[in-house]
């Protein structure tokens, strides 16, 4: 999920750097030398504010949303003079770098993990939030996402919505009705867009992640509760086998590779964004409610159609997913402990942090009785919730991030290899998820 990943400018500091710039310093990157004299979690003072000089340390991916980053930092500065927020923003391998400086021991202040299983792998390194005030502005789906026994371990950026996307004037052209609930109504409505000249699908198939997105709509559409069937994969007790409708993911991406952009390794998500709002291709997979900016700044006037994926011949499969599937995490080692906290309650609870997410980054707000952005795809979120529509579960929460970039990983040797390949891959999903699925 990347936006404006060329120019990332940053108001306070920006770092990007590799793996080895990452380590270096031994490990001072975990609290800068300026943080003498502030909080830490077993200090007398702690709980209570202070005015001497602080350096919040934010080591986070998610660079589409870096504009908005630098706008909370720029505002807070205004809010505390003393406190410097240093934002190090990458996408590359951010999974693996993070466990690496997590080993090393210079954890960041703050640092990112999706919610779910990954709210319990780093719950050993992170605040306990329950009784503060950022954590009661939560709305209850969002802190159910960022919960593990309880207790509140994880700050939701944003609230997200899972779906397929259409371009509404190409379906109109080509004299497709709806968008398509069931695989023959998908397979009519690529036959109509083929006979218009116009490339069904675009995709993002170089990013690992944009796999996962699509495949839990395959999970949500085989049971009521995703989170126990990822769980019996999990611990070896199911397979594929047992679910064959799970087999119709591969049918669903050789389907878009044939019927696709070419050289669908060869389009991260820059492409895949340029392919779609260009016109280039009428539907994109694997992506949500994130890349409407992107799209707008392209094509602005663009009408986007929001609709589930069509996972079977059962319209009622055919659902978008929405959740908190993204999580900031402090450190509660950190020596700016509180005056990283007190940003956060700041930023959840403020006038200006909760229009910060509707007007400011245009995300779903994940907290209670805060407006949707003015955007097509939240609103078309908020109208098909308020309509009482069924929606899915947020599977991709129920496994690490080590399974879903494994899982990614093999998916792409699959399109290289192609069908043929389809039960090596089964049987390297079923290891990866038994392996990597969970904190061991």
């Amino acid at each position: 999920m990347i936006k404006r990943f060329l120019s990332l400018t940053v108001v306070s500091i920006l770092i990007i750097a590799l793996l080895a710039a990452c380590e270096s310093n031994n490990g001072n990157n975990a609290a800068p030398e300026n943080n003498k004299g502030t909080n830490t979690a077993t200090d007398d003072n702690a709980g209570k504010e202070t005015d001497q000089p602080a350096t919040i340390y934010m080591f986070i991916n998610q660079p589409e949303y870096t504009d908005a980053f630098n706008a909370f930092v720029e505002e807070y500065k205004k809010v505390k003079p003393n406190v410097t927020i240093q934002l190090e923003i990458m996408q590359a391998d951010y999974p693996t770098i993070l466990k690496s400086k997590i080993a090393s021991g210079s954890i960041p202040d703050v640092f990112a993990s999706t919610a779910g299983g990954e709210i319990k792998l780093y719950e050993e390194y992170t605040a306990d939030l329950t009784n503060e005030p950022l954590a009661a502005a939560m709305d209850d789906a969002a802190k159910g996402n960022m919960s593990y026994n309880g207790k509140v371990y994880g700050i939701p950026i944003k609230g997200n919505l899972f779906n397929l996307i259409y371009n509404k004037k190409m379906f109109e052209d080509a004299g497709i009705a709806a968008a398509p609930k069931t695989t023959t109504e998908l397979k009519d409505a690529i036959a109509k867009l083929e006979a218009k000249g116009i490339t069904p699908f675009a995709y993002a198939y170089k990013e690992w992640w944009v796999q996962k997105h699509i495949f839990q709509h395959f999970l949500n559409a085989e049971t009521d509760d995703t989170e126990k069937l990822v769980n019996e994969f999990i611990a070896g007790t199911t397979t594929f086998n047992d679910h064959p409708e799970l087999f119709k993911f591969f049918d669903f991406i050789d389907l878009t590779i044939k019927h696709g952009m070419p050289k669908p390794l060869e389009r991260d998500y820059s492409a895949g964004i340029t392919d779609f709002a260009t016109g280039k291709a009428a539907i994109m997979v694997g992506q949500g409610a994130w890349v409407e900016q992107g799209i707008m700044e392209i094509a602005p006037d663009m009408e986007i159609g929001v609709s589930g994926y069509p996972v079977s011949e059962d319209p009622a499969d055919s659902m978008i997913i929405t959740g908190a599937d993204q999580a900031l995490r402090i450190n509660k080692d950190s020596k700016v402990l509180r005056e990283t906290i007190d940003f956060f309650n700041w930023l959840y609870t403020s006038d200006y942090g909760k229009a910060w997410f509707s007007e400011v980054a245009q995300v779903i707000p994940p907290l209670k009785d805060v407006p949707y952005p003015d955007l097509q795809m939240p609103q078309a979120m908020k109208a098909i919730v308020e309509s009482g529509e069924k929606t899915g579960q947020l599977a991709v929460a129920y496994s690490l991030d080590s399974f879903h970039q494994k899982f990614g990983e093999i998916m792409q040797a699959y399109i290289v290899g192609g069908p043929s390949t389809r039960d090596k891959a089964v049987t390297e999903i079923e290891k990866a998820w038994i392996q990597l699925g969970a904190p061991k």
